[in-house]
């Protein structure tokens, strides 16, 4: 293993095993095999470090939404669909929710990283408009907008779930974020509005705390 790569796999260990404010550069050094002086020929710091990581963790999740749909042809329905990234989305989640923790919740941001994360984000919008826009059974009615709140619930989510505490049930969580999508998606025209008009009482009083549920 080369160097870098070799600090780099050793700084994941170690952001996983410390945090972001024990995990300092001596660690990560001794933790590689390597000297602190050897260390920074590479990486300035250790935020440098975290930005690679980070980097890479980002650019595996949308290399996996963009593999999905150079596979061939997608599933029949728009719910095995949402399923795909859904799956993606864990995958690259659950291997080291210790460090997503670090990498997202407790590292600073550098400007740099933040426009990586809304250029990654774009081209996932981008992703998914495609798809909902040819898919037949699709009824929202503004589907770039849609695009982006499943993009960024799954991503959200996901992270959110996995990365807590002993996350558990992790099956149970795909089945009931692929069907909230996938209702929200696919909801019959005109369902929405009635749902929306039950919340108000017709004599004028105040709305019911919540619509009915879909069924």
């Amino acid at each position: 293993m080369e160097t870098r790569e070799r600090l780099l796999a050793a700084a994941a260990r170690v952001f996983s095993e410390h945090g972001y404010t024990a995990g300092t550069t001596n660690r990560i050094a001794e933790a590689a095999g390597h000297s602190i002086g050897s260390l920074y020929q590479y990486f300035p710091n250790k935020d440098a470090i975290l930005l690679e990581l980070a980097t890479a963790h980002a650019r595996s999740g949308i290399a996996a939404m963009e593999e999905l749909l150079a596979w061939g042809p997608l599933p029949e329905t728009m719910q095995e669909t949402i399923r795909l990234f859904v799956r993606a989305a864990i995958d690259n989640h659950r291997h080291d929710p210790a460090l997503h923790r670090v990498l997202f919740e407790q590292a600073p941001r550098s400007p740099e990283f933040l426009e990586f994360l809304r250029e990654a984000e774009a081209r996932a919008v981008t992703l998914a408009e495609s798809l909902l826009t040819s898919d037949p059974s699709v009824t929202v009615a503004d589907p770039a907008m849609a695009a982006r709140l499943v993009v960024i619930t799954i991503e959200s989510a996901v992270h959110r779930y996995v990365t807590g505490d002993g996350p558990h049930r992790l099956a149970h969580f795909e089945d009931e974020l692929v069907t909230l999508l996938t209702r929200y998606l696919t909801l019959p025209a005109g369902s929405g509005d009635e749902s929306a008009d039950r919340a108000f009482h017709d004599d004028g009083q105040s709305p019911v705390p919540f619509p009915a549920p879909l069924r």
